[in-house]
């Protein structure tokens, strides 16, 4: 993970406010961070703090009335084939099956590959999640995890260069959590992407990621960047060590703050 590398996506001066009937509503206000090629960048703040908003601008959905978001060096206009995003709801088709979800991306005229190719990859994908058996049955006959799995096997499909994620093990227990991390380690040391994970686990951010991003209560400004120096591949047994808990003890007083002044913000509201 080299910051000497130019950024891939770039976030500067980025502020959005909405009119609502009562005044002006400001969800970001003045965020700025890089993050280059090959990052696995998790963004971590109190609930409704702005954290989707930065994602969905990334991916294409949200527009800021302020500043500008960039990806490869070029305004974000739109989602694109190259930003593939990820759900806490799985966002798979329930009416396709396995194969066919897998598939999906690639009959698009921006992804469309050839006959051989279309199969190579579903099968490629299939195996690498585990789930082969089950290329011909409908999601409705999958657990959480495997649906998930699901979810990144149909993202990777297409070959995004950035693969932006919201919350997607936040619906799973804990062991099954666990094991899609791992997973997700597995497949990001086989393939190879830029991570944009939205996440509320502090835990989970530091297992994964080469850098965590702190951000505020609304409106959202980045309050701290951390930098996660364990290398890759990671294990599971880095979690015990006592660097791990450093920078959790860290992570955790940055957020838990930011919590407290989201319900002062609160308290203020409701005694006006």
């Amino acid at each position: 993970m080299s910051a000497s590398k130019p950024p891939l996506a770039r976030f500067e001066h980025v502020s959005l406010s909405f009119e609502t009937p009562n005044g002006v509503l400001k969800v970001l206000d003045d965020v700025s961070y890089e993050i280059s090629e090959g990052e696995f960048v998790s963004i971590i703040g109190p609930s409704g703090c702005g954290k989707t908003t930065m994602m969905n601008m990334l991916a294409g959905f949200q527009k800021p009335t302020a500043g500008s978001v960039t990806f490869d060096g070029a305004p974000i206009l739109g989602p694109g084939p190259e930003r593939g995003v990820i759900f806490q709801d799985y966002g798979v088709f329930p009416w396709l099956t396995v194969k066919d979800n897998i598939a999906f991306g690639l009959k698009l005229k921006a992804n469309h590959v050839s006959i051989k190719e279309h199969n190579d990859i579903c099968a490629h994908y299939l195996a690498l999640m585990g789930l082969s058996d089950f290329a011909n049955s409908y999601p409705k006959h999958l657990s959480g995890g495997m649906r998930q799995r699901l979810a990144i096997a149909r993202a990777y499909a297409v070959k995004p260069k950035f693969l932006l994620m919201d919350e997607p093990f936040g619906a799973l227990d804990a062991q099954t959590r666990l094991n899609m991390q791992n997973l997700l380690l597995q497949v990001l040391g086989a393939e190879g992407k830029t991570v944009m994970l939205i996440t509320h686990s502090v835990d989970e951010a530091i297992y994964l990621s080469s850098r965590i991003i702190v951000v505020t209560a609304r409106p959202a400004r980045i309050k701290r960047i951390i930098d996660v120096a364990f290398p890759y591949p990671r294990q599971e047994a880095i979690q015990e060590l006592a660097e791990f808990g450093e920078i959790r003890k860290i992570v955790r007083e940055l957020v838990m703050s930011e919590y407290q002044a989201q319900q002062a913000q609160g308290s203020v509201r409701f005694s006006e």
